[in-house]
Formats: structure tokens, sequence, C-alpha cells
């Protein structure tokens, strides 16, 4: 369907047999459109606890868009920065090889092709209601040894900077990460591991959303 090379690696968008439509980067795995529960739960468990409207999201992977349609499924979200490192990716949602174009069409949303991690260092500190980081598969398999970067005290740090009082950091997790869990509870309180069990391709397996929030009130 789709391949791009670029400094980061390829990029590949593939029709597997069974129907489902497959994204890998440098051969490894990333997400496909059937299994799509734990990244709409990434969206649905961050907005349940976000206080207030107008809510300001950041997110940090654009996929296949499944997160970012939760998202705008709220009406209380008025605006999403979108980070997204490939460029094919993106440029496969605009014309249409994958489903989406209205999502990248929503006047709420603006999408940026580069690193989440200047992104995010581009808000304002606490303007942010939600920042949700669903990059590789995690902070112990990635794709770029580069996105290492993403789950250091360092940027965690940066982000809970960003956020506003009672705003919430949410991490996609391929698996449930002790470590990544101790980091957030340095910049941020209620840190909670929630288990999502999905079924990828006849396998019962599960997926981890990793939380904290800002303290202090609204």
């Amino acid at each position: 369907m789709g391949e791009s090379r670029h400094e980061h690696g390829r990029a590949v968008l593939r029709r597997r047999d069974d129907g489902a439509t497959e994204l890998r980067v440098n051969g490894v795995f990333v997400m496909d459109d059937h299994e799509t529960g734990s990244e709409q739960l990434l969206a649905e468990s961050a907005l349940a606890g976000a206080e207030g409207a107008d809510l300001r999201v950041v997110v940090g992977g654009l996929g296949l868009g499944f997160t970012l349609r939760a998202l705008l499924a709220d009406p209380r979200v008025a605006h999403v920065t979108v980070a997204e490192i490939e460029p094919a990716v993106v440029a496969w949602m605009r014309d249409g090889t994958v489903p989406g174009a209205d999502l990248l069409g929503d006047e709420r949303v603006e999408v940026r092709v580069g690193d989440v991690r200047a992104v995010v260092a581009e808000q304002a500190v606490r303007s942010v209601d939600l920042i949700l980081l669903d990059v590789d598969n995690g902070p112990d398999f990635l794709v770029d040894d580069d996105n290492a970067a993403v789950y250091v005290a360092a940027f965690l740090r940066t982000c809970a900077e960003r956020l506003r009082a009672r705003g919430e950091l949410c991490v996609w997790s391929q698996a449930d990460s002790p470590d990544l869990r101790d980091r957030l509870a340095t910049v941020l309180d209620d840190v909670t591991a929630v288990r999502v069990p999905v079924v990828l391709q006849g396998r019962d397996e599960a997926y981890w959303l990793l939380k904290g929030r800002r303290p202090g009130t609204t």
C-alpha cells in the first residue's frame, strides 16, 4: 500500500492476508486497524479524568488515527496538536491511502511532522490539559533507538511542566514498565498502570497505559 524511507528508517504500510492494514517501521510491527481498542482507550482514559472544558491536548504519534478520532469525539476537546515523526504516515492519511482525511481536516487539529520532544517543549508552561504518548511500542520495545529519550526523566519533567494543574500524562506501552512508573512518580502524582487485554491475530495479549497527574488545583 505504501513505503517510505527517510532519516529514521523505513515505514511500510501493507495489507495482510486477513484484510487488516498494518504499519511497520524498520521491519517492526507498530499497529494495525483490527485491534484498536488500546489506542482508543489511551484517549478515553485520559479524557475520563480531564477537568473542565476547552481542553488542549498534545499527542505523540498519529499512527492510523484511532487515538485522534477518540479525542475529537469529545466536545470538550478544543485543540489537538499531533506530533508525527514519519512524514509518510501523515501523507498516507491526507491522500486517502488510509482513512482519516476528515480528522486532519478538523479545525481543532494541528499536525506537526517532527519529534514529539520538540513539539512538547514548544508548548507554553502550564498550557496543556493532556499529553498522550504512543511512541514506538513503549520504553522497552523501541523501533528507533533515538526514541529512548522520550522516556527519560528529563523529557517526562518537560511534559509535567507543560501540564496545567490536574493535567494528565498518559503513555501507551506494549508492556508494563516499573522503571517508567518510577520515573513518572518523580514528576507527577497518582501514577497508575492500567492493563488493557487485547486479542492479536488470535492470541490473548495485553497492552498497558501508564498515567500520572500534575498536582495542584484548577
